[in-house]
């Protein structure tokens, strides 16, 4: 029965690996054209996706008086950019999300592009400075410019008094409504129809989360990004959803059972760039390369291109002093688009079966993945997980022997350590040593997080790591240790020769449970910033799932990791049965001798 088992076991593991290299060659072998169906959402949309000004806002939108654009800006010809305190001078680094289009996200080629981003090449060409870009999460983007890991927040980033107190931000090139999106069943049909009683999802740290937690005086499900907040929307375990127009629209796909409800705005809080508050040249700078290219027509055609949707009445990007740009009749053009649309007839809503299945089971876009995967994903991930398995395993070997230590100066050090560093989630971890300590190093990581993640990883292994050892040490029969000292050894040669050995070879499930868990942990480490060619498996998917709004990407990255995984404890299995038995498992058959014996009697 056990053998039968190990065959059928071995039989699937190499079923799941086929199948990943056969997607693998086959994606290679292809063109990358999109999914029927599925459309590139990280790409412009440009003025035929044209929307007006939106008609059903909430009645209680604010429209109170801007505070903090300036009056003014200095001549882009006139800016010293070697007093601008970057932290490589030439050069802007830019933490920004991937996961937002069209306003920011990582394309098909692994280039962070999107309307934000664009605009802000744009500002540094004007300048003369080069511009950097590293993902990260949103959670943690502020306090990362606040700490220097970053010149510039591009993130969409709406700016709010709150926020202020962490960072400073440059004048306005966008202006956000958001909007309320709900079932087109529901019975939501406004902010107003909101309660207590109602699953509001949003992206956790947004502006969208602050206004229902701080205005609505809700309490809202959050979730860390747009896609899984829809995702959860369509499939009912959400009742509404609140996001950035521009992300709800492009959200929504014909057939999809959800409609956008109503919309919200306040002047005073339009979108911005986030600069470190201690460095406002920096943010001066930026708002005179912003009046530039709103007087050259770049950021008209940008807009046009990427974002093209009427502006509120009374806002215009950049300074005051700079002229209104020149655009086209979005209105005009929305109302075109949506008359030539009336002739189709329209999609019957999906089932939800269907939905479910275009959801999670694009083959077409589990062809697109697997490329990237292999090439960035896959790479990166074992990087990760081997640094910080072997480096882990040293560390925790060392954390094992001084807490059965008989100094108490060995004893309680490691304990501290090891209390810590189990005690503390491991993104709190990451960020801690990530924004912590690369400030410091910055010298010698060149402000590049990568290693500082990995080292990161490493610590965390060690404590869990060292319980491991310790538990296998101290499960060795004491007899070993009195029968290695009887015969002549030292303590130190008994532990080193005899006891450690055997405790080790008892714990390697364990060991390799561990390990399996730093493969997957290694998706953390995007809270750091990480760039594009420095993505791991669940990086690289979550980019592609935002470029099409569809959750298969991550799916074929869940593969990936099954892929690793299930052979490593199946390895580990045959390795503990070979060190346990001293030979292979032949079960079912016989030795010479024995049949030598069955024949003779025979």
């Amino acid at each position: 029965m056990v053998r039968k088992f190990t065959v059928k076991a071995r039989a699937f593991v190499l079923v799941l690996l086929s199948a990943v290299l056969v997607l693998g060659l086959a994606a290679c072998g292809s063109d990358n054209g999109s999914s029927s169906g599925t459309s590139d959402l990280c790409s412009p949309p440009g003025v035929g996706s044209s929307s007006a000004a939106p008609t059903n806002l909430d009645a209680s939108a604010q429209t109170g008086e801007d505070r903090y654009t300036t009056a003014n800006t200095t001549p882009v010809d006139q800016i010293d950019v070697t007093k601008l305190g970057l932290i490589t001078p030439g050069k802007i680094s830019v933490g920004t999300l991937s996961d937002a289009p069209p306003s920011i996200c990582v394309d098909s080629t692994g280039t962070f592009t999107g309307y934000d981003n664009e605009l802000l090449k744009a500002v540094a060409a004007k300048l003369g400075l080069d511009v950097e870009f590293s993902g990260t999460e949103f959670a943690g983007l502020l306090s990362q410019v606040a700490t220097r890991r970053f010149d510039v927040g591009s993130s969409s980033i709406t700016t709010t008094d709150e926020r202020r107190n962490t960072v400073g931000f440059t004048n306005g090139y966008d202006f956000g409504y958001f909007s309320l999106v709900a079932p087109t069943d529901s019975s939501v049909k406004g902010f107003a129809d909101l309660n207590a009683g109602t699953r509001i999802g949003v992206v956790q740290g947004t502006v969208q989360d602050d206004y229902v937690v701080n205005t609505l005086k809700l309490d809202p499900v959050k979730f860390p990004d747009y896609n899984t907040a829809y995702a959860n929307l369509k499939t009912g375990q959400i009742d509404a959803w609140v996001a950035p127009s521009q992300q709800a629209e492009g959200a929504i796909k014909d057939g999809d059972p959800t409609a956008i409800v109503q919309n919200t705005f306040s002047l005073n809080n339009f979108v911005g760039w986030a600069v470190a508050k201690d460095n406002p040249a920096l943010a001066d700078a930026l708002n005179s390369g912003l009046d530039a290219v709103i007087a050259d027509g770049t950021w008209a055609k940008l807009y046009a291109d990427w974002v093209p949707r009427e502006l509120p009445e009374g806002w215009k990007p950049g300074s005051k002093a700079t002229t209104i740009p020149d655009l086209p009749d979005f209105a005009a053009l929305a109302a075109e688009n949506a008359g030539t649309g009336d002739a189709a007839a329209p999609s019957s809503p999906k089932g939800t079966f269907e939905q479910l299945g275009d959801t999670f089971f694009d083959w077409e876009l589990y062809r697109q993945a697997i490329p990237d995967l292999f090439t960035t994903g896959l790479p990166n991930t074992l990087i990760l997980a081997l640094i910080s398995g072997i480096v882990g395993s040293v560390l925790g070997m060392v954390l094992a022997v001084a807490g059965i230590s008989r100094t108490r100066w060995l004893r309680w050090p490691a304990r501290i350590y090891t209390d810590i560093f189990r005690g503390l989630p491991a993104v709190v971890i990451i960020l801690i040593i990530g924004l912590g300590i690369g400030p410091v190093v910055k010298g010698i990581t060149g402000n590049n997080p990568y290693w500082l993640g990995a080292a990161a990883l490493s610590l965390l292994a060690a404590a869990y790591i060292g319980e491991i050892f310790r538990s296998g040490i101290q499960s060795v029969e004491p007899g070993q240790l009195e029968a290695a000292r009887a015969i002549g050894f030292s303590y130190n040669q008994a532990m080193t020769l005899v006891v450690i050995p055997q405790g080790v070879r008892r714990v390697l499930p364990a060991l390799m449970n561990q390990f399996i868990s730093l493969i997957k942990d290694s998706s953390l480490i995007y809270f750091l910033g990480l760039l594009a060619s420095q993505r791991e498996l669940f990086a690289v998917g979550r980019d592609l799932n935002a470029q099409t709004g569809n959750l298969s990407p991550l799916v074929a990255a869940g593969l990936f990791y099954l892929a690793l995984t299930i052979p490593l404890t199946h390895l580990v299995n045959y390795i503990d049965k070979r060190l346990r038995t001293g030979k292979a498992d032949k079960s079912g058959t016989l030795d010479p001798l024995e049949q030598a014996i069955v024949v003779e009697r025979g």
